[in-house]
């Protein structure tokens, strides 16, 4: 049975090589950077109507294509490449055990994450800037912090079980 987290990484054609070109700075950075775009992208609705589906859409393109658009980074040797194969290590541990430490944490950031989400859609949905800016704040906060759980999951499936294929 394929896990939730290797759903999604499918969809986003998080699969084979693209997760090494996902690990370039590049592609971390700009597809972290692209949720308060897509903020007021939707809240753009209020002046200009049905044309806030034109940079909905093509953010959205953005997130999808981001991770084949880079290429191959020079060293995974920093925190934003740790977390990205972190990651990969979570979405395939069912096939690869990830340390049973980490699955609590994990479902608890995974948690607040969704709470974040539903916020952030509330918010949007009702047009209050609070209820937005709590929804996106608790986004990112969870989601760094999972993050830097990722990395932790790097790792310690690095040092005990696996090495990064260059």
């Amino acid at each position: 049975m394929m896990t939730l987290e290797k759903r999604f990484a499918k969809i986003f054609n998080l699969e084979g090589d693209t997760w090494i070109k996902h690990t370039n700075p590049w592609s971390i950075w700009t597809r972290f950077a692209t949720l308060p775009f897509l903020i007021v992208a939707i809240w753009s609705r209020v002046w200009i109507s049905w044309y806030c589906l034109i940079p909905i859409i093509l953010l959205l393109i953005w997130i999808k294509i981001n991770p084949t658009l880079f290429k191959k980074p020079t060293s995974f040797d920093n925190w934003g490449a740790k977390s990205v194969l972190g990651e990969r290590y979570w979405s395939e541990r069912k096939e690869n055990p990830v340390p049973k430490h980490h699955h609590r944490v994990v479902f608890i950031l995974t948690i607040l994450q969704t709470i974040g989400g539903i916020t952030l859609m509330i918010g949007l949905w009702k047009l209050e800037i609070n209820l937005t800016i709590i929804g996106g704040i608790i986004i990112y906060l969870a989601k760094m912090w999972f993050l830097d759980r990722m990395v932790w999951i790097f790792d310690d499936m690095n040092n005990e079980h696996y090495k990064v294929k260059k």
